[in-house]
C-alpha cells in the first residue's frame, strides 16, 4: 500500500512516516518504480509508534520500545522500567507546570488590570 494509505490508516501525517522512515524506525519495501510499498507490518510498527509518540515518549524511547517489542526474549522489567522513568519525568513536568500556574494565577489576582503603570506581573519578571 501506498504512504497516503498508510497516513488514513495510522492516523500519522505523511510527512512524519517519511521522517520515521529516514531515521530507520521503519523500513518499507519499494516498487520497481521506486514508490513505498508498506507492508501489514509496517501498518502496525506505525500504528504502534504513533501511540508511544502520543504518550510522549521520545523518539529513541520508541526506537527501544520497538526493538523490545520485537524481541521475543524481551523481559516486561525493560518495558516497565522505560515506562516508569517517562512517567516520573511526566510527574516532574505536571509539578512543574503546577507551580507555573500558582504563580500565574498569584500575579493574575494581584494586577489590577487598569490605566495604572504599576504592574505586579512585570515587576515580578524584572526580578533578579
Amino acid at each position: 500500500m501506498n504512504i497516503s494509505e498508510v497516513a488514513k490508516r495510522t492516523g500519522l501525517p505523511p510527512k512524519t512516516i517519511r521522517y520515521y522512515e529516514d531515521i530507520g524506525l521503519v523500513r518499507p519495501a519499494r516498487d520497481t518504480n521506486g514508490y513505498r510499498a508498506f507492508q501489514e507490518t509496517d501498518v502496525h510498527k506505525l500504528a504502534f509508534l504513533g501511540r508511544a509518540r502520543n504518550l510522549g515518549f521520545s523518539i529513541e524511547d520508541c526506537r527501544t520500545l520497538l526493538a523490545l517489542y520485537e524481541d521475543q526474549d524481551r523481559s516486561s522489567a525493560d518495558v516497565k522500567h522505560l515506562a516508569q522513568d517517562h512517567l516520573a519525568h511526566i510527574e516532574e513536568k505536571i509539578a512543574q507546570l503546577q507551580s507555573m500556574q500558582a504563580t500565574l494565577r498569584h500575579l493574575v489576582r494581584e494586577c489590577a488590570g487598569d490605566s495604572r503603570p504599576d504592574c505586579p506581573i512585570l515587576r515580578d519578571l524584572a526580578q533578579d
